[in-house]
């Protein structure tokens, strides 16, 4: 990456990990579309080992919170969708990757807005691991399926639960794209480029997580995530 590229892409990792520390969501649906319009070839193994930090330390954080039976079902279900993930991402060039991170981006945020409320079942925490597995593992995108079935549960369970459920899954998608031969060492050296930004943001988020309007940020981060989208989609015509 130029200089003032990796200044842009730090802004945005900056940014996208103060939000999911505040959250619970919104890093991958923030960096993916910035990162795939600099540097598509980076997607998703940038992402992924990006948020493996910054999950750990936000379900470190409100560990007491951890709804563990909903993010059992989920990480089952999680597992059989890296399988399709995987596929994905060996189908596509990394110009077809960036139009499906950019249509896969409008899509999630615009049912995650949508959705009415209602109680996840065991079935809705399987199907949200499933969309996630296929999802994260060919993009490093795979909030919204777990917002969507979190996001009229408590700030502290929403944000602890699918922090864990995203560790577990980050590492089953980067021991998959490992096996693959789909991770090389431009992605992890500029995932080490980017921690700094990753840190300052996380850290930034304790001081306001408690205290903040985490449903008015919700649909900031998406309608931003539609705007991101868009624009990833109109750089890859």
């Amino acid at each position: 990456m130029s200089a003032q590229h990796l200044v842009l892409v730090s802004l945005a990792v900056l940014f996208a990990a103060f939000v999911q520390g505040a959250t619970g969501v919104g890093f991958a649906l923030i960096a993916a579309p910035v990162i795939g319009i600099v540097r598509p070839d980076l997607l998703p193994v940038c992402v992924l080992v990006l948020m493996l930090p910054l999950n750990f330390y936000v379900m470190w954080r409100e560990r007491g919170a951890i709804d563990r039976t909903g993010a059992s079902w989920i990480t089952g279900g999680r597992l059989l969708g890296t399988v399709g993930g995987l596929w994905v991402l060996a189908a596509l060039s990394a110009s077809h990757l960036s139009l499906f991170v950019g249509a896969s981006t409008i899509a999630a945020a615009l049912v995650t807005l949508m959705m009415p409320a209602f109680s996840p079942g065991r079935t809705a925490f399987v199907a949200a691991g499933l969309v996630t597995g296929v999802t994260e593992t060919a993009t490093g995108i795979g909030g919204p399926p777990l917002a969507l079935v979190y996001q009229h549960q408590p700030a502290p369970t929403m944000r602890s639960t699918i922090a864990l459920c995203f560790l577990v899954g980050e590492l089953v998608s980067l021991a998959t794209l490992m096996a693959a031969g789909r991770i090389d060492g431009s992605q992890l050296y500029a995932a080490a480029l980017l921690l700094p930004a990753l840190v300052v943001g996380a850290v930034l988020s304790r001081v306001v997580h408690r205290r903040i309007n985490g449903r008015v940020l919700r649909i900031f981060v998406q309608v931003f995530a539609i705007v991101s989208g868009a624009a990833l989609l109109l750089h890859s015509f």
